[in-house]
């Protein structure tokens, strides 16, 4: 590790630090209970893939300019009534309860200890495509400790677009190869490499894995492995 000088550690939220299809299952079953009590129920499965679809592919189109930037909670409310529709639910209300399931996603069993142990040695920022206002309720809601939090709204992006990497460079005004992007997905590692930060892959069961030809500086099995990669002590 002597040759790896981080001065900051950047993590991604979504799917890296808190279980987003665990809590998007919670508010489809709560809004559908009729789609099966059990976590994997089939119905509950298929309207998490109508919302995850449609958020990947809004995000991508305004990726491309094919339509105007609208932050997360904004596409969230769309996925949220396309699954109401297609659960047979018209209740406004039940709808808006629906959307707001994206802001309240619980952690992953190493995330809080993870993030404290970390934050004794280096600065930590979230950078997140949530927007400001669900990464504030995420924040609160899963107990994350950050040092900053960055929303992808602030560049008008979404990762991995190089402008919302950049928002963690500039503020932790260090260069770029002295930040340590952590995250389970490795497109999104890609887009920071592509700016110059330092990579760590953290495994988690919805996350996407490296291919082959990824080149990660680091492959943590969850955060606690991270920090003794990092050669941080068990008592830090």
């Amino acid at each position: 590790m002597a040759e790896l000088k981080i001065d900051a550690l950047v993590f991604d939220v979504l799917g890296t630090l808190v279980d987003e299809p665990a809590g998007l299952r919670a508010g489809i079953r709560a809004l559908a209970p009729s789609h099966g009590p059990a976590p994997d129920a089939p119905g509950t499965d298929r309207l998490l893939l109508l919302w995850q679809r449609h958020i990947e592919r809004e995000q991508r189109r305004i990726l491309d300019g094919e339509r105007p930037y609208l932050p997360s909670d904004a596409l969230d409310r769309e996925a949220a009534r396309l699954v109401a529709e297609a659960a047979g639910v018209e209740d406004p209300a039940a709808v808006a309860e629906l959307a707001g399931a994206a802001r309240r996603l619980p952690p992953w069993p190493d995330t809080v200890a993870g993030l404290a142990r970390l934050a004794g040695r280096f600065p930590l920022i979230g950078l997140s495509n949530a927007s400001r206002t669900a990464l504030l309720e995420l924040n609160a809601h899963a107990g994350l400790r950050w040092h900053q939090a960055l929303s992808a709204e602030d560049a008008r992006a979404y990762k991995p677009d190089p402008a919302v990497y950049r928002l963690a460079v500039t503020v932790a005004g260090r260069p770029p190869e002295r930040l340590l992007m952590v995250a389970a997905h490795a497109w999104d590692l890609r887009g920071a490499q592509a700016l110059g930060l330092r990579t760590a892959h953290v495994a988690r069961p919805v996350g996407d894995p490296p291919a082959p030809s990824d080149r990660f500086d680091l492959c943590a099995e969850d955060l606690a492995d991270l920090a003794r990669q990092l050669e941080l002590p068990q008592g830090v």
